[in-house]
Formats: C-alpha cells, structure tokens, sequence
C-alpha cells in the first residue's frame, strides 16, 4: 500500500522529534487531555501526543493511512476517515485541545470553522502551518485582515517556533511556523453579539484598498453623513484603511454603526 506523502493532499511528514514536542508544549498536552489532531499522516506527532497520557481522536482524510496508522500505533487514541470540514466538533469535550500539521490549503478554512459561534470552540489549538499565514494571522493593528479579526477576537493568539522547510519529507517551498490560539474564557465583548460585529468587521474589509469610511459606507448601505460621524465619534482618521484598526476600534466602529 503506498503511503507515499501525496502532493494533491498537501501532504509532507516531519519527524524531527524537537519540532514535534515544540507543538505539544506550546498547546500544554498532558495526562487526560483529549486531543483531536487532524492529518495524523504516518502518526510522528500522534506517537509525541499519546506519550504524554492524551487521549487522541485522529481523523485522517486519506484512507490509505489509516490501516498502517492502527498497525503501527497503540495506546489511547481512535482514528477516523474523514474529512476535517464535515467534522462535528460538537461530539467532543468542552476543553479538547485541536493540534495538526495541516496541508497550508486548509489553513484558512479551519480558522473560520473555528471561529464559528456554531461550534464546540478548543480550549486551546497549535497548528502547524505556512510561516507566513502563522504571522498575518498574529498580525497586530497596521497588518490585520478580515481573519486575524475573527481568531483575535475568539482566542488569545501567540506564535511558536519556525519549522525549516528541509525537517519535512518532502521540503515544501517555504518555511512553517506554530501558530497557538487559547480560548479566550469570556466574550470579548457583551455589549454587542458577534453577528452585529462580524457583519460591520466583513463590511469595513470588503475593499481592502479603499478607505473604511467608503467600505462601511457601501457595505453598510450608510449615508455619507453617518459614515463619517461613526469616524468622527470613534476618533479615528477618515483616511484610515481596515488592517490599522484593533480589535477596541472595531467594537467602537461597531456600536456607533448599529445604533
């Protein structure tokens, strides 16, 4: 059976034994976590994991891995073929920890499906993934988009070590980097629900080139008058773009535009 990493899957092994356990200290894996990992692969980070006591779900969308992964792996975990974007997060505990090696196209699909208020959130989460989405991601007020609002606003998000891409089999093309998101244990904000505020957030980002006053205006369906009072009562510059704003600014912006 070719268990070959399969480049249409994205896929590419690590086995360096001090990234591995780089990923399973950020996220604090110990004795009776239950952690869900996604892509097991050939079950090098899953073999880190169940050393440390954890109880792992590993779902696996290439079903040609699951045979050898149940013949070469013991100890407390369970694997599924499935495919992470049908998964029901809402059949594990309420403080499961999710940590993968995604194929980088996942990426950004995963982040908003855990950002979905629908969703059975982890209490914490370490992905590796591609250097540069783990820093825009993390990105601070002058670098921000549309999806380092919506994991900033869930999760406390922080940044762990650089894997070079010559530790994987095969080298991709560029480096990798642990992005580490903790479950933030209050909503941010409870004056405002997250639908109010993702709409205004979504509305100010629909252009990325034009001004937030123009974008909150036409995705808003705003007057002139009121787009530039909302500017004018949160002090912020008419000529300011979205990626500059905090999270603080949004939920300003957000108030005034939903009054």
């Amino acid at each position: 059976m070719n268990t070959e990493p399969k480049k249409s899957l994205g896929q590419y092994w690590l086995t360096d034994r001090e990234s591995l356990e780089a990923i399973c200290d950020i996220a604090k894996v110990g004795a009776n976590d239950t952690v869900l990992e996604i892509g097991p692969g050939h079950g090098s980070l899953t073999k880190h994991l169940l050393a440390r006591g954890a109880k792992v779900i590993a779902v696996e969308y290439d079903e040609t891995l699951i045979e050898n992964l149940r013949k070469n792996l013991a100890g407390d975990v369970e694997f599924e073929h499935a495919d992470i974007r049908h998964y029901d997060f809402n059949r594990l505990p309420p403080d499961h920890k999710l940590i993968a090696n995604i194929p980088y196209y996942l990426t950004s699909y995963l982040i908003r499906l855990l950002t979905d208020g629908k969703h059975n959130k982890p209490a914490i989460v370490a992905l590796l993934i591609q250097k540069e989405v783990a820093q825009r991601i993390a990105a601070s007020p002058g670098d921000m988009s549309l999806l380092s609002v919506f994991a900033q606003y869930y999760y406390e998000v922080s940044l762990g070590i650089i894997v070079p891409a010559g530790l994987f089999t095969p080298p991709p093309k560029v480096d990798s980097q642990v992005l580490c998101l903790v479950r933030r244990p209050e909503p941010l904000f409870t004056n405002i629900s997250a639908e109010d505020f993702f709409r205004v957030v979504r509305a100010g980002f629909s252009q990325r080139r034009k001004t937030l006053v123009n974008n909150l205006k036409s995705g808003l369906y705003l007057s002139k008058d009121k787009a530039a009072a909302i500017m004018y009562n949160c002090k912020l510059d008419p000529s300011i773009r979205a990626q500059a704003l905090t999270i603080e600014n949004w939920h300003s912006v957000a108030l005034k535009a939903i009054e």
